[in-house]
């Protein structure tokens, strides 16, 4: 073959290998995301059913067992579920575990955020409203600053402070620009490592009041099992809390449903509304409005929203 011939067949050929190479590539890009998208609808429907067995997801994803296999081992490996013999269940903490305030604090962020944002339109000028403890309450409470004459009765330190930092005055100006003052009542009782206070003390305070509306933060709340926490002392303060309210509205990200706790303080048809964030799956959005008349997701447009009943 003439010398001169060399130089198109070689850079035609490099052309065909590098086409070759940008399929192969695109390929694989869509293949990782179909990975993903498939481990995202597995990991949905451990967390809801509370298990799952191969064969039913080769079915439903219309893939090979050796590949649901591989994507079972990889969510393995990233903690989530753990494999057993023909499927798998999702990893779950000891109810009887109990993470401290900073701990949590750190988690969803912007999701407690939307959430706070949400649930403080529902709150009204001049009405009694109840906060419990943790930290999406913690959130709501800076939400809650600018509504005129509110009373708050709350057994989280961390909110108290709160309203109590926002009406300190500050270097003789008085307290921050803007904010309404509220009357604060803060129950006693022993500390958790929530910084909630709990107790006989708390409960008998509560006991006393009427609220027209509680904001309650969870450990976790199920269909089974309501709503839950792992500490029994807090259980039943937060039972006094619901007992106490006209109007229940608990406020929890999206990590909460399907979370039990070691005791239960609440059923479901004994909440009003449930406000959470956008990164609640679409089944558990179903079977939550099977159980509660109101379904707010932060962060939804309004018709993917379940109104308040």
């Amino acid at each position: 073959m003439p010398a001169w011939q060399d130089e198109p067949v070689s850079q035609a050929a490099a052309d065909r290998r590098s086409r070759g190479k940008d399929r192969a590539t695109a390929l694989s890009e869509n293949q990782n995301l179909l990975a993903e998208q498939r481990r995202a609808l597995i990991l949905d429907e451990v967390r809801r059913r509370g298990g799952v067995r191969v064969n039913e997801l080769t079915r439903r994803l219309n893939v090979s067992d050796m590949t649901i296999r591989r994507d079972l081992d990889a969510l393995a490996r990233q903690g989530v579920i753990e494999k057993v013999h023909g499927g798998a269940v999702p990893v779950v903490e000891a109810s009887t575990h109990e993470p401290g305030f900073e701990v949590k604090s750190a988690l969803e962020l912007s999701a407690k955020e939307d959430i706070a944002r949400t649930a403080a339109a529902m709150a009204r000028p001049g009405s009694a409203i109840a906060l419990s403890g943790g930290t999406t309450t913690y959130a709501l409470a800076r939400h809650l600053l600018d509504i005129p004459n509110l009373t708050v009765v709350t057994n989280s330190v961390r909110v108290a402070d709160v309203f109590h930092d926002a009406q300190r005055p500050a270097a003789g100006r008085g307290a921050r620009p803007g904010t309404a003052t509220a009357t604060v009542v803060l129950t006693g009782g022993v500390r958790t490592p929530s910084d909630s206070l709990v107790g006989p003390v708390a409960d008998r305070a509560i006991d006393s009041l009427h609220f027209d509306l509680l904001f309650l933060g969870v450990h976790g709340i199920s269909a089974e099992a309501g709503l839950s926490t792992p500490n029994l002392a807090e259980a039943e303060t937060n039972r006094r809390f619901v007992r106490s309210a006209r109007r229940v509205v608990v406020v929890a990200d999206h990590t909460k449903w399907g979370t039990v706790g070691l005791s239960s303080f609440a059923t479901l048809d004994e909440v009003d509304t449930f406000v959470t964030d956008a990164g609640l799956a679409p089944g558990a959005r179903e079977e939550i409005g099977e159980h509660l008349p109101g379904l707010v997701v932060a962060g939804d447009s309004p018709e993917e929203t379940v109104s308040p009943g």
